[in-house]
């Protein structure tokens, strides 16, 4: 087991643990919570060895082994299915021992060595890498692309499937689901649910840790407080807890000022001292609790839409895709993503994108927002149609040097001169306390935006589409760096804005929240969904067990 006992830990000057104690069980799954800036890397740090204790003591068994995702961008031409078989650390030693062994020329040390390969699972060791590759998102045909061939995100998905690939006693997983679209989501879940060691995530998604975790350890106050029961339950007993501690601490204070009427009154009276100095000394010995300090709750709104057309936009006959790339030969067709699309997006709706990785969700959403123009067919807009716009990649088209205050300047004057929402006549006090609104206060307005966090820059962008006052929300994997605060913040603001929302997300909370239908692109078509999003994660289920059937038959065939 891992114990830590009365451990002190610090980064610099800043002390994130204070005479912290815990126990975590062989073979549990823990989540492990608390607000931005509690500890949570620091404690990971301790737990891989990294990081050592500055006071108290930590031990976890040295026959573990540990596998976690390297944060580092692999650059390499190896193929995505060797990549990750290197992540099998039993596998390398094992066949570096063969290698030595056939060197020596020794009989039995090859004898030996080879029955210690077999064991290490050299047999499968290419289908089982593949099959966590396929169930990442990846499809069949990208399985011996090289690794330096994907984006940043894609190559961060391999670096997962190489930690899971490592047999290992202990996982650490430090927001594993930021790169990944739902259908991945849903296969982690289900392989964490299977996997046998003892397992410590740290994440903003509540539904995914509901469904991999059964204890939770919230980081509060420089203090380890471990809960039974994943997060919802955890969420219900903290309540509880601060209800409880807020009444103690009112029943406290009652008696303190009690005490001290005492004290106050009788203090000079010869007759009454000794009980005044009783009392005192009761006072010095009470130990005080903690009045209950909330976190800062955060919490905006989307401003009512100047107009609404209904419908706000409609297609018909539309194929949508890509145009060939600059550089390619002159006739070259453009790659048609999806096809024959006639649906038209009305007032009010609130539409969930569905579908499994590659089928063309941000395709659609960057046609209707003009990012790509349509390959056939027709895309017509309402009249005074205004559409606020997050894109996957928005946070890379903020400008690092800028600062968010340079940013709203800028954005204020595009949109009075478009014409298309925003506030006319913006002065600089009047962007500096919207700024505020989303909790860029002080000399964060003028931070250049490069040295802030993925979530500042999230909520950056979140009020600039706000100003934009939109009628139309594309919104396109818009949680990826955002807390369980702000998630819920912006679920809530949702709900309140009077427009159209169209999400694609990998928030299964989101979703259920703010969507009251889906569409589901599939198989180069769109179709409403009939069903919710239990029966969505069954479909992507079935479609991954499809899709591996599919990678295995040409192995088989192989074999034959």
């Amino acid at each position: 087991m891992i114990i830590i006992k009365n451990v002190t830990l610090r980064r610099g000057v800043k002390v994130l643990l204070n005479n912290a104690s815990v126990t975590l069980n062989p073979g549990e799954k823990v989540g492990l919570v608390g607000r931005n800036g509690a500890g949570k890397s620091t404690l990971f740090g301790l737990l891989n060895g990294t990081l050592h204790e500055d006071a108290g003591d930590y031990s976890i068994p040295a026959q573990w082994r540990m596998g976690q995702v390297a944060q580092d961008m692999p650059e390499t031409a190896q193929s995505a299915t060797d990549f990750v078989i290197e992540g099998d650390t039993t596998l390398l030693a094992a066949q570096a021992e063969v290698d030595a062994a056939e060197a020596s020329e020794d009989g039995m040390r090859m004898a030996h060595a080879y029955m210690d390969l077999h064991d290490a699972g050299a047999h499968d060791a290419e289908a089982r890498a593949q099959a966590l590759i396929l169930g990442l998102g990846f499809k069949a045909a990208e399985l011996a692309n090289p690794v330096n061939s994907f984006s940043g995100g894609w190559r961060m998905r391999l670096q997962l499937a190489r930690a899971l690939m490592c047999p290992s006693d202990l996982l650490l997983l430090d927001e594993p689901t930021n790169h990944l679209d739902l259908d991945a989501l849903v296969w982690l879940e289900a392989w964490l649910k299977r996997y046998a060691g003892t397992l410590v995530v740290i994440s903003h998604d509540r539904e995914f840790l509901d469904a991999v975790t059964q204890v939770t350890l919230h980081i509060d106050n420089a203090k380890l407080m471990r809960y039974g029961g994943n997060y919802s339950a955890f969420e219900d007993m903290r309540a509880e807890q601060l209800l409880l501690q807020q009444s103690a601490m009112a029943k406290q204070q009652d008696k303190i000022a009690h005490l001290q009427k005492f004290i106050d009154r009788f203090k000079a009276k010869a007759s009454k001292a000794k009980q005044a100095q009783s009392r005192v000394k009761a006072l010095e010995r009470m130990e005080k609790i903690a009045p209950v300090l909330a976190d800062a709750e955060f919490s905006f709104e989307f401003q009512e839409p100047a107009n609404l057309p209904n419908p706000m936009l409609s297609m018909r006959d539309t194929s949508i895709g890509y145009p060939p790339p600059e550089d390619a030969p002159a006739g070259t067709p453009p790659t048609v993503i999806v096809r024959n699309i006639n649906r038209s997006v009305h007032a009010g709706q609130r539409i969930g994108i569905l579908g499994a990785n590659g089928q063309g969700k941000s395709t659609l959403v960057k046609t209707i927002a003009r990012a790509l123009e349509a390959i056939n067919g027709e895309v017509t807009e309402g009249k005074g149609l205004n559409i606020g716009y997050f894109a996957q990649q928005e946070l890379d088209v903020l400008r690092p040097r800028d600062t968010p205050m340079e940013h709203m300047i800028r954005l204020a004057k595009e949109t009075i001169a478009t014409g298309r929402g925003g506030w006319v006549n913006a002065r600089e006090q009047d962007l500096r306390n919207f700024l505020g609104t989303f909790n860029f206060s002080g000399e964060m307005v003028k931070q250049p935006v490069g040295t802030m966090s993925g979530g500042e820059k999230a909520r950056l962008v979140l009020c600039m589409i706000v100003w934009q006052r939109p009628n139309l929300l594309l919104l396109d994997e818009p949680t990826n760096h955002l807390d369980l605060s702000t998630r819920e913040a912006l679920g809530v603001a949702l709900n309140e804005f009077e427009g159209t929302v169209m999400l694609v997300s990998h928030d299964r909370a989101l979703l259920r929240a703010v969507c009251d239908e889906f569409w589901l692109v599939s198989r180069g078509g769109i179709a409403p969904f009939d069903g919710d999003l239990d029966d969505y994660q069954r479909y992507l289920l079935d479609e991954a067990k499809r899709s591996r059937e599919a990678a295995a038959q040409p192995r088989e065939k192989l074999a034959a």
